[in-house]
């Protein structure tokens, strides 16, 4: 913590840091990072660059592994053609469970405003335009006018985003679409066109409507998370201590939420937002799947943590939830709220839209009490 002017502020928010030099950062780290995976799933050493690449972090870091001989995960335990994943889980029981938590009807809103101005990862954009401004009219005897609105954007993978089962995969020979694997087996030829996702759209994701669990890490803490630093389990398992809540809380269906304190920085230092983040790494996610959860979701745009403490890995979270087992990552969330007010359980609401094809949804989730 800093001081400036007699008020205290995270150790992250006091980084001076441009946006020039964090984009850089941030390409060097990413092409580093999938350069060293490339090479692990080849069987390839290391170069010096790579082994000493990508941004330094904050806090302690487990070295985590991943198999270099990736052996199948498919077929789904949904069945060989099942494209829904996890939110198989959600039947109407687990609907009526999640309802019952609802006693005050008051609701937390758990998305950002959508606009230009966002955080981004990449080289990703967000435009939207008003054209005509009106955009038609007048017409008739009463000169009627309007406004439409036209946006250009990974609709799917900005702001506020839940990733569907064809955002992510693996490719077990370079370029060979054969040999690249998504969710349930299917390949990259089977699933991939360039209007739309032929299989695993997020079209084929049921409405979510289950009991979420907040992890309140930064009240754990007492601070925000830095970056690059990983929620072990030990930190979840201090997480539910400290809420008065057992591991067995979690039921199979639920979804599950970090509060890291991460969107501190949304809108105030972009750039060191989608610079890295802290969030889970393997054994934690792997602690989280055995528990049967639907999604997991987090203040931050990857959820689990970046840069990854094996610097031959590049996001194998998102591969281990999404890819392996059909589990949904819920990104950019606003969770602060529901800490602030020690509100740990709740009624999660998240309706993806059916958009035919699509990699990812935005949304409005909610959570209600």
């Amino acid at each position: 913590m800093h001081d400036q002017g007699g008020k205290t502020i995270p150790e992250h928010l006091n980084n001076e840091t441009t946006a020039e030099a964090v984009d850089s950062d941030r390409r060097a780290m990413m092409g580093l990072a999938a350069g060293g995976l490339a090479g692990a799933l080849l069987g390839l050493a290391p170069t010096a660059a790579e082994a000493t690449g990508g941004i330094g972090f904050v806090g302690s870091a487990q070295a985590q592994t991943a198999n270099a001989t990736v052996t199948p995960w498919w077929p789904s335990k949904y069945g060989k053609d099942d494209q829904i994943g996890a939110t198989n889980l959600i039947t109407p029981q687990k609907i009526l469970d999640a309802l019952k938590q609802v006693k005050t009807g008051k609701v937390y809103e758990m998305a950002h405003l959508y606009e230009s101005s966002m955080p981004k990862f990449g080289e990703r954009v967000f435009a939207l335009r008003i054209p005509g401004a009106p955009t038609g009219g007048p017409l008739g005897n009463n000169h009627v006018i309007w406004n439409d609105e036209f946006v250009a954007t990974e609709i799917g993978q900005v702001g506020t985003q839940m990733d569907g089962l064809g955002h992510i995969g693996m490719a077990f020979k370079g370029d060979d679409k054969a040999e690249m694997r998504f969710y349930n087996g299917f390949t990259a030829a089977e699933v991939d066109a360039p209007y739309g996702l032929k299989k695993l759209g997020v079209e084929n994701v049921r409405p979510i409507i289950t009991t979420g669990h907040l992890f309140d890490l930064a009240g754990l803490k007492g601070r925000s998370l830095n970056l690059g630093e990983e929620v072990t389990v030990a930190d979840l398992e201090a997480c539910l201590a400290r809420q008065k809540m057992t591991a067995d809380a979690i039921k199979p269906g639920d979804c599950v939420f970090l509060n890291t304190g991460w969107a501190e920085l949304w809108n105030k230092d972009n750039g060191l937002y989608v610079k890295g983040e802290p969030g889970i790494g393997l054994d934690a996610a792997k602690w989280l799947i055995a528990k049967d959860v639907v999604l997991i979701g987090s203040d931050t745009w990857a959820v689990e943590v970046v840069p990854n403490p094996d610097p031959n890995l590049a996001f194998p979270v998102h591969q281990e939830l999404i890819a392996k087992n059909g589990i949904h990552i819920h990104e950019c969330l606003v969770t602060a709220d529901l800490a602030a007010d020690g509100v740990y359980t709740f009624c999660y609401v998240m309706l993806p839209l059916k958009m035919k094809g699509a990699t990812g949804s935005p949304g409005r989730p909610v959570a209600i009490v």
